[in-house]
């Protein structure tokens, strides 16, 4: 019979942190402005989402914006509690804001833009 698989590290990582750490279907997304950000160009797609260079329309920055295409809240969840967990990370994006629209109430995740080249 095949045993279950177990983490080699950090396999009890969650045990020492509260609940509000790991349980993200408990996580209160705090949602930002979209009229905040404007859609430049696009970069890229993917199965959960569309990928989009944009601009941060009150400071001028330039940053990423996924928008999701329609999947369950609770993977939403999950993806936004990770990234936020992991902030400041080696290699780690940094996420800024979250934001949805407010007629199609589709989501959409606002990241720091960092310069890359597209080995594609």
């Amino acid at each position: 019979m095949a045993q279950p698989s177990r983490a080699r590290v950090y396999a009890d990582c969650n045990t020492h942190r509260p609940r509000e750490y790991y349980d993200y279907e408990l996580h209160v997304v705090e949602w930002g402005n979209q009229d905040d950000y404007q859609i430049v160009r696009k970069l890229g797609r993917g199965k959960y989402s569309e990928v989009f260079e944009g601009i941060n329309i009150t400071n001028n920055e330039k940053v990423v914006i996924k928008i999701l295409k329609p999947v369950k809240k609770k993977k939403i969840k999950r993806e936004i509690k990770i990234l936020q967990n992991l902030r400041g990370g080696p290699n780690v994006i940094t996420l800024l804001d979250i934001v949805k629209d407010p007629v199609s109430r589709t989501p959409a995740l606002i990241f720091e833009n960092v310069n890359n080249i597209d080995f594609k």
